[in-house]
């Protein structure tokens, strides 16, 4: 009966399916010269449904019913109602914000704002703004929540640290080297372990985070840029923006198990909460890779919008 209805209308059946009835989760790509959001089944590999997302839309979150989308002509942060499949808010954010996390709990929102050095804390429910908190990194490109919501990580383009925010405090407390121009951040579950890609040295770098210094210098491709930890902690998976592939990291020795060919230019990516695939963004080729993680190997290639940025997965 199903294949009589309309595309969208099957689309949308399905995306109310997966909120209600606990299926394969849906992927969200940010396509910042789309502009749009594309929206990925995690069961079939296939776009089912394109969702607005601004005019220029980049850094990503999700709490599976909103999508929370930074967006740059209009220096604000853009949310999206998934079922109702419409841009229902926007909030003034500060010009040029990149990076989107939300918080374990679902209660906070931190945005990394380029120009201000700084970073946003909303209040996740209503929007409200919370903080505007400094860090000392230029031009901060993520920032990113503890599992425990006590701490926000924060990587800059022209820097040479992570800077460290005591989210209670709403001041940053710290900051610890790593390699030139941090990108993507990942931590463990436990929260003990952060992973830092620092694109000019492509190089991984693990934080004890108790400690706060680095514990390991881990050599991955060229320009090293997005981090994803998979849920049960045992492997980090990275992006190199320059060799097209992506690197799979032994958490336990720190040693490179396996390096994977995806599409131009990997940028941020997301796996799904059963840790089986890892979705890869490709800006220059207007795609998603997808990976079989058990088998590490890539599995499909997937056309989305123009310049996709990044992924969630709620």
């Amino acid at each position: 009966m199903t294949r009589h209805l309309r595309p969208r209308l099957l689309a949308l059946l399905l995306l109310g399916a997966s909120l209600n009835a606990g299926a394969a989760p849906f992927a969200y790509i940010p396509n910042e010269k789309g502009p749009s959001v594309s929206v990925i089944d995690t069961a079939t590999d296939q776009v089912v449904d394109t969702l607005p997302g601004g005019k220029r839309p980049r850094g990503i979150a999700s709490d599976g019913k909103r999508l929370f989308i930074s967006e740059a002509p209009s220096d604000g942060l853009v949310v999206v109602d998934i079922a109702m499949r419409k841009e229902v808010k926007r909030i003034p954010l500060g010009e040029s914000p990149e990076g989107v996390s939300l918080s374990r709990d679902g209660k906070l929102i931190a945005i990394a704002v380029e120009d201000t050095n700084s970073v946003v804390l909303l209040e996740a429910r209503k929007g409200r703004k919370l903080a505007e908190i400094r860090v000392e990194g230029e031009n901060p490109e993520h920032a990113v929540f503890s599992p425990d919501g006590r701490w926000l990580l924060v990587s800059a383009e022209d820097a040479e640290q992570v800077d460290l925010i005591d989210v209670k405090a709403r001041r940053q407390v710290a900051s610890i080297p790593v390699g030139k121009r941090p990108r993507g951040i990942g931590f463990t579950p436990d929260g003990k372990r952060a992973y830092v890609a620092c694109e000019l040295a492509s190089k991984v770098y693990a934080i004890d985070m108790t400690e706060r210094r680095v514990i390991a210098e881990i050599q991955a491709g060229t320009f090293s840029n997005g981090v994803t930890v998979a849920p049960d902690g045992r492997r980090v998976y990275v992006s190199n923006g320059k060799d097209g592939t992506v690197s799979v990291i032994r958490t336990t020795d720190h040693q490179v198990e396996a390096t994977l060919p995806v599409g131009k230019r990997p940028w941020n990516m997301a796996i799904t909460p059963d840790g089986h695939k890892l979705y890869v963004a490709n800006g220059r080729s207007s795609s998603v890779s997808v990976i079989d993680t058990r088998r590490l190997e890539t599995i499909a290639e997937i056309p989305v919008g123009e310049l996709p940025w990044g992924a969630v997965i709620p």
